[in-house]
């Protein structure tokens, strides 16, 4: 495979394995949308503009050599923290949440921004310093960490939060921290839940934790949504109930069906077969970019490329272990799949990041 293709004194870098799966994981979501959506062609059209415009900005990102990314990985974290607090004062709530910049033609769910320059900004710092990684650098870096996940948390946004602070907990973990390390953080996390349960959580997401210990405690209220999720997954059977004919999405069982559920949707229209067709997806696009990872250039852009990969497979997660019961509710949209500019625009950049990573070689390896 040429990843390079050069026209004279013009070359063009250019991943097909991920451009392929990942344009066609796109029209399947537009496919989805519709179903989810009850037939309602605006939202799949607006989507399909956000498709559009992402798969011509993951093209676009992919061009400029790692090190442009290396040089101004500072000048997009301040960037992204800039939006963040711009986000605290003139963002717009919608449903007692402050999430989003209103720029009159698109509106920016600035978290998203922040959960790409993030682990690009760890990776920049992190990538030369010496093995193990040293008490400085690791608090420096958890220092950060703590601090962004605080500003996306305080919107209020959990689910968000947490992919933003895994990021960054990947970073470093790749970078080369001692285990001695994890294990004694991991026991003062322990320690310290029941302060965190009392202290930090907020009543109604120390509610969904409770429901998600036992979803029969309240099954009209906070229960609703995941017995409506179990009950359409498992409605679907083998093969579905056909493109929708899914009844819970379409008399109203399913709340957010075209966004945190809409996996729910899959599930009951096309069956087990179908929800394994569209996690084959998924799971080629994570095995390509580990290919990618391992046989990159230099430790930064393997940094980067397994930072960006691991949000991308922590995203999904998160919604597919909320949508079958497995986790709490959080509130996190499927990759490409589900209704959302801001989400799906985050992964575009990402992965036109990761091409640009894995497209650029040098004649020495480092």
């Amino acid at each position: 495979m040429k990843k390079k293709l050069t026209f004279k004194n013009f070359s063009i870098y250019f991943d097909q394995y991920l451009f392929i799966s990942i344009s066609l994981l796109s029209v399947m979501g537009l496919f989805f949308l519709y179903s989810a959506s009850q037939g309602d062609l605006s939202a799949v059209i607006k989507q399909s503009i956000f498709v559009g415009f992402g798969l011509f900005l993951m093209f676009i990102l992919s061009q400029p050599d790692p090190d442009f990314y290396k040089i101004f990985s500072s000048l997009f974290i301040v960037l992204a923290i800039v939006l963040m607090f711009a986000t605290m004062i003139f963002g717009r709530e919608i449903n007692g949440a402050k999430r989003w910049l209103n720029f009159g033609f698109f509106t920016l769910q600035t978290s998203e921004i922040i959960k790409i320059a993030l682990p690009i900004f760890l990776a920049s710092y992190l990538y030369n310093k010496p093995l193990p990684i040293s008490l400085k650098h690791t608090f420096i870096t958890l220092a950060l960490i703590f601090f962004i996940f605080y500003l996306v948390y305080s919107q209020p946004d959990l689910g968000t939060g947490l992919v933003v602070f895994m990021a960054g907990i990947y970073i470093l973990f790749l970078a080369g921290l001692g285990w001695k390390f994890i294990f004694t953080s991991f026991g003062l996390i322990v320690l310290s839940l029941p302060f965190l349960w009392n202290n930090f959580l907020e009543p109604f997401q120390r509610q969904r934790i409770l429901t998600f210990i036992d979803p029969s405690s309240d099954p009209f209220g906070s229960s609703w949504n995941i017995t409506q999720s179990k009950i359409a997954i498992g409605s679907g059977g083998m093969s579905g109930k056909g493109f929708q004919e899914g009844s819970q999405a379409n008399l109203n069982f399913l709340p957010e069906a075209e966004t945190d559920f809409i996996f729910a949707v899959i599930a009951e229209e096309f069956g087990f077969l179908g929800i394994c067709i569209l996690l084959s997806f998924f799971f080629f696009i994570l095995l390509r970019c580990i290919y990618l990872a391992v046989n990159a250039r230099d430790r930064f852009c393997r940094l980067t490329i397994g930072g960006l990969s691991l949000v991308f497979a922590s995203t999904l997660f998160i919604n597919l272990g909320m949508v079958v019961g497995i986790i709490p509710v959080v509130g996190m949209p499927m990759p490409f799949i589900s209704k959302g500019g801001s989400s799906l625009l985050s992964f575009y950049i990402a992965f036109g990041i990761i091409i640009s990573m894995a497209t650029h070689k040098k004649l020495m390896q480092k």
